[in-house]
């Protein structure tokens, strides 16, 4: 039978038998666990010898004697030659020091789990009846997965004190763009404070007893305000909750992650950010579009739809080798178009507006300048959306399918 122990090799001292790659592979376990490792081989393979000169690891550059393993917390022996190996297994057994033996894992008096880790949480996988390590490691990649995906629980018992707020982009809105970061904090949190767009779909994965909390805003209607959405995280906290700021696209990419932030490090509050998929990029490449193309855009200009056009925007709309993507712009695009045309922009420069990107209701509505503001107002066009202004939008420049980029005007 074997008893799988959590056991902490930090500034401890462990002692690494061979200097071939399998001893190399496993070095890097027991650094990353912070033991003070000492290497006994007569000679060392390339790989091993560049970790002991990265890492100033003692090494002793002889064969192994018994007194090698006096004293050290752990022993791992992988010699490729199974007598020595036992022999290294014996000492540690008549020495009462625990003994890995990479020649017959079973015959040693410890073993190393297939190990995955997901924040603060460590699984092993490892069997009590002989050893089969290729079974140990599907199974560790299958519960791995899980973990990233945020399938499984994580949350911890909430203790006293501060918690903290991190804010995830959620990107587009299918569940999986979001970042493996991202679903593990989801379901790490105690309370969830989201937007109305992203991914809201996870909502539903959570645990039953997470609180959710809707902040969403839509254009003109602003229920929550943003300087209560910031005491909100930062009393949440100060509760002793871990809380998520679950946002659409990027915190940092008009979605006031900024502020947020702010007002957590000035509460003494710990905060974090978990970027995402911005739709600057991601919307118009779901429907067919690079923001830049060799040949044709140089460069991104992103703009908010609802502020007044900058001197730089002006340029970039005037410039034939710039693509300019607009956020929030559906209301302003009569506006956009007028500044475009009057800072010297031709009226057959092509425009693309992106409803819903990244959704089964995606729609793409094509045009140019001279034209964009009729053909949005006859096609009914919508926020949530994304517009596109540059070459790049050109209908003979389409990367995907037309059926899947939802195409409603060429």
């Amino acid at each position: 039978m074997t008893t799988m122990l959590g056991v902490s090799l930090s500034g401890r001292r462990v002692v690494l038998v061979g200097g071939g790659n399998v001893a190399a592979r496993r070095l890097g376990r027991f650094l990353e666990d912070g033991a003070r490792v000492v290497v006994v081989a007569p000679a060392v393979s390339a790989a091993m010898r560049a970790a002991i000169d990265a890492h100033d690891l003692d090494w002793i550059a002889r064969a192994v004697v018994e007194g090698d393993v006096i004293g050290a917390w752990l022993v791992h022996t992988a010699t490729g030659d199974p007598r020595v190996d036992a022999d290294v297994a014996a000492w540690c057994e008549k020495n009462r020091v625990l003994c890995i033996n990479a020649s017959d894992g079973s015959h040693g008096s410890a073993r190393l789990a297939a190990e995955t880790r997901s924040g603060d949480v460590i699984v092993g996988v490892m069997s009590h009846s002989g050893v089969d390590p290729r079974r140990a490691g599907r199974l560790r990649d299958a519960v791995g997965a899980l973990l990233r995906e945020g399938s499984l629980p994580l949350r911890r018992q909430r203790r006293r004190g501060i918690g903290r707020v991190d804010l995830v982009g959620g990107g587009p809105g299918p569940v999986d763009l979001m970042t493996v970061r991202g679903r593990r904090l989801l379901a790490e949190a105690d309370v969830v404070v989201a937007d109305r767009l992203g991914p809201t779909g996870v909502l539903l994965e959570l645990e039953a007893d997470v609180e959710v909390i809707d902040v969403g805003k839509s254009p003109g209607a602003h229920p929550v305000p943003q300087e209560r959405i910031n005491e909100l995280l930062v009393s949440l906290a100060r509760a002793g909750k871990r809380v998520v700021r679950l946002k659409g696209g990027d915190p940092f990419v008009y979605g006031r992650g900024g502020e947020e932030v702010a007002a957590c490090l000035a509460a003494g509050v710990p905060v974090d950010v978990v970027p995402g998929l911005t739709s600057v990029v991601s919307v118009p490449q779901a429907a067919g579009i690079p923001v830049t193309h060799r040949g044709v855009s140089a460069g991104i200009h992103v703009v908010n739809g609802q502020a007044e056009p900058s001197r730089s925007t002006l340029a970039a709309l005037a410039d034939e080798r710039i693509t300019t993507v607009v956020l929030m712009g559906v209301a302003a695009l009569p506006r956009l178009v007028d500044a475009a045309r009057r800072a010297g922009a031709p009226g057959d420069r092509p425009v693309a507006i992106v409803e819903r990107g990244h959704t089964p209701e995606q729609r793409t509505t094509r045009s140019t300048l001279a034209e964009v503001v009729t053909d949005a107002a006859a096609a009914g066009v919508a926020n949530p959306a994304v517009i596109v202004v540059g070459d790049v939008a050109r209908a003979d420049l389409l990367l995907t399918d037309p059926a899947l980029a939802g195409d409603a005007h060429r």
